[in-house]
Formats: C-alpha cells, sequence, structure tokens
C-alpha cells in the first residue's frame, strides 16, 4: 500500500510540475493576446504596469521555481522505477500558500490584459490576508491574553477523555446498581 500512495504522490506532483512550468508562461501570453485583441490603446505598456508586473512576477517565479524543487519526482534513468516522489505538493501549509500566490498573480496578470490595470488591485488579498492569519495566530493572542476559538472546545473535550470508556462503562454500571460492579474504597 505505501508504494501505491508514492506512486499516486508521483504522479500528482508530476502534473502539478507541468502546471507549474507552463503557469510562467501562459499566463504572459494570454495577457499579452487580450491587450493586443481588446485594449490596443495598452500596447506599448505603461512604466507603471511594467512595474507593476515584474514586481509580481519575481516573488511568483520564485515560488515557482520553489514548488517545481520540492515536487520533482525522481527516477531510476535506465527501469524508469520510482527512487523519490518529492514533497506532496497537495499538502497542506506554505505548500498551499504558494500556490494561492501563484493563482492569484497569474489570474492578476490575465486580467490585467482582459480589463485594465485596475485588476492588480486584487493582488491585495495576498497582504490583507497575511496580516489576517498574523493577527489571529500571533498578534491577539500576545497582546489580548487570548488563545484561539478552539480552545474553549478543547478543555471541554480533555475533561471528558480524562477518565476512559471502561472507567465510564464502570460508573454507570455502580450508578445503576449492577451486583458485577464492586465499590472500591478509595486509594491514600
Amino acid at each position: 500500500m505505501a508504494n501505491a500512495s508514492a506512486k499516486r504522490i508521483a504522479n500528482q506532483n508530476e502534473s502539478a510540475v507541468k502546471t507549474l512550468k507552463l503557469g510562467m508562461l501562459v499566463p504572459t501570453v494570454i495577457s499579452l493576446l487580450l491587450r493586443l485583441l481588446f485594449r490596443r490603446d495598452s500596447l506599448p505598456p505603461s512604466k507603471g504596469s511594467l512595474a507593476i508586473y515584474i514586481v509580481t512576477y519575481f516573488p511568483a517565479f520564485f515560488l515557482s521555481n520553489y514548488l517545481i524543487k520540492i515536487g520533482t519526482t525522481r527516477r531510476d534513468p535506465t527501469t524508469g522505477t520510482l527512487i523519490s516522489y518529492g514533497e506532496d505538493l497537495n499538502q497542506a501549509g506554505v505548500t498551499e500558500w504558494c500556490f494561492d500566490i501563484l493563482y492569484v498573480t497569474w489570474a492578476c496578470q490575465i486580467g490585467s490584459g482582459a480589463f485594465g490595470e485596475w485588476f492588480w488591485w486584487l493582488y491585495m488579498v495576498i497582504p490583507v490576508y497575511a496580516v489576517f492569519k498574523l493577527w489571529v495566530s500571533v498578534i491577539s493572542p500576545l497582546l489580548l491574553g487570548r488563545s484561539s476559538a478552539q480552545a474553549p472546545e478543547d478543555n471541554s473535550k480533555s475533561e471528558k477523555e480524562t477518565t476512559s470508556k471502561r472507567q465510564d462503562k464502570l460508573r454507570k454500571r455502580s450508578e445503576r446498581g449492577d451486583p458485577r460492579v464492586r465499590a472500591q474504597p478509595g486509594r491514600r
């Protein structure tokens, strides 16, 4: 089963790496085509739009290369046997955030080609979300002394989990007066 899981992850990573490689070229080409078809007056692009494009392209380029590097599978050149499937690119956390940044960048590139430079304001979703996550997980608990909203649920869970299922069953039997359960004297 473990080998099947590794092969599944390898196949998913290979398709994700192909998408990443195409994703660095295709949105730029689509943006230029949309400018050519719908917004000829924006050709050649202004210095401001080129600056925005370059400033957002570099993080996308580095994130794409990072994801390609960690997700590339290694196979034996002679037999084609899987040696390493790389990191799972479908995992949550930093990998997921990298993909989100890439998708927002690509959407902004295509949108600015179709609708205009104001579409780059969508890129502000990234820092707003980063500030929100920073506030919820770090700043608010430190400054306001609160923990996350899940803390009260965890406390009630831990109270329930202090006794095992067997202990709960025995307690219920003793409350009903079941003769199979003997009251044990308290330990000192």
